[in-house]
């Protein structure tokens, strides 16, 4: 990106608005603490199963107070009536983002995309985006037609976007360019990879046409957290 940084040292918006904040924690007193220091490189804030265990809603209302946008990754998966009272649930909550794992079907990702609309719809809030889990990028052993498939299941369904690794992202311009794509898995180059078997560099991410990369460790565990955030957000 061509833009400077703004004054007190945050990225352009639009650069932030591309990067999620994975706050993989139980303890949402340390998860405040690492999204108030990252703020100025992420403009989206993941809640996963830990801190939505730990914690619940009052997770969600902290980090929008802070001025994130909320992308809960809970990966949803159940008959469509548990899932559609879920959703509809955790529309209310303000979130812009929800997880449905595409595996649990049409009947019940389309369950899950009406309960979301109805539930921020009855709160007065902003349409969210459901997004469809295809394969994780933990999972290096899926057979090549599950990916094509699932981006299918996500169209039938309704969601509005779809998780996938940054390799996968070529089947899911083709199959459907409209729908937003997001990348977990991001490491910087020469980073340690964890358990992510299909992890990849932001610039590759990007590259492939990635429209928002989920970062955790690579910047939750560093060892100058702000450091890596500002690397994550040069890269691209």
């Amino acid at each position: 990106m061509s833009e400077m940084p703004a004054e007190d040292g945050a990225v352009p918006e639009e650069v932030r608005g591309r990067l999620a904040l994975a706050l993989d924690l139980d303890d949402l007193v340390e998860a405040h603490r690492m999204a108030v220091q990252l703020r100025p490189w992420f403009g989206v804030a993941k809640v996963g199963l830990e801190l939505f265990s730990a914690d619940g809603p009052d997770a969600i209302g902290a980090l929008r107070d802070l001025g994130y946008r909320v992308f809960l990754d809970l990966k949803l998966f159940d008959i469509p009536t548990t899932v559609n009272r879920s959703t509809t649930v955790l529309g209310s909550l303000g979130v812009e983002y929800l997880t449905l794992h595409a595996l649990g079907g049409v009947d019940m990702l389309r369950a899950g995309v009406e309960g979301l609309h109805d539930g921020a719809d009855r709160a007065g809030l902003d349409d969210p985006t459901a997004l469809a889990v295809t394969v994780l990028t933990s999972d290096d052993g899926a057979p090549p037609h599950i990916v094509p498939n699932r981006v299918r299941l996500a169209l039938e369904g309704g969601c509005g976007g779809l998780v996938l690794a940054a390799e996968d992202l070529q089947t899911a311009r083709e199959l459907a360019p409209r729908l937003t794509r997001v990348v977990p898995g991001i490491r910087l180059s020469g980073a340690p990879r964890h358990d992510q078997a299909r992890a990849a560099t932001p610039q590759e991410a990007v590259a492939n046409g990635a429209d928002l990369l989920v970062i955790g460790r690579a910047v939750t565990r560093a060892e100058d957290p702000a450091a890596a955030a500002a690397a994550v957000a040069a890269a691209i």
